[in-house]
Parts: structure tokens; C-alpha cells; sequence
């Protein structure tokens, strides 16, 4: 599995933490989800247009949950940048 938290541990410690069910996966589905929303946005989509996108590939969710996930989630990289996006 790739390590979507590779800036804050190696992928070794991170597939033994989670072959232990040591690992949040709400929390790091929730990263990953940001991060695909940041990257569409990066790349010029407007927000509601990137929501939509990446509800697609997470159908299972409402669009006021991800929403919530965008921008109540705080990103390890995140921690010296200011606010990205304003919607």
C-alpha cells in the first residue's frame, strides 16, 4: 500500500503499523481526500467542481461530510503554510 503519510513516517514503519491495526484509516482517508481536493484545486479546478470530483471517488460519502473534511482536516504539511483556499 503507498504511504500517504510518508513526510511524517517511512513506508517500513508504516506498513508494520498498519498490518498491527495500528493506524487511524478514517483519518488517513480523510488526509488522502484533502490532499486530491488541494491538488485539483492546484491545478485551477473551482472548489465546488473539485468536491464533485473527488465525491466520485468516494461515493459513499455526503457532500457536506467531505466538505467538512476539506477544510476542517489539518495536513502535516499544512502546519507552516497559511490557509490555501478560501470558498
Amino acid at each position: 500500500m503507498n504511504n500517504p503519510v510518508l513526510n511524517i513516517i517511512p513506508s517500513d514503519l508504516y506498513s508494520t503499523l498498519l498490518s498491527l491495526n495500528l493506524l487511524n484509516k478514517k483519518t488517513i482517508r480523510d488526509m488522502e481526500i484533502k490532499r486530491k481536493y488541494l491538488h485539483l484545486r492546484d491545478a485551477g479546478i473551482p472548489a465546488t467542481d473539485a468536491i464533485d470530483l473527488v465525491l466520485q471517488e468516494y461515493p459513499y460519502l455526503q457532500y457536506d461530510t467531505l466538505r467538512k473534511i476539506i477544510y476542517s482536516v489539518r495536513l502535516p504539511e499544512e502546519s507552516n503554510m497559511k490557509q490555501r483556499y478560501v470558498a
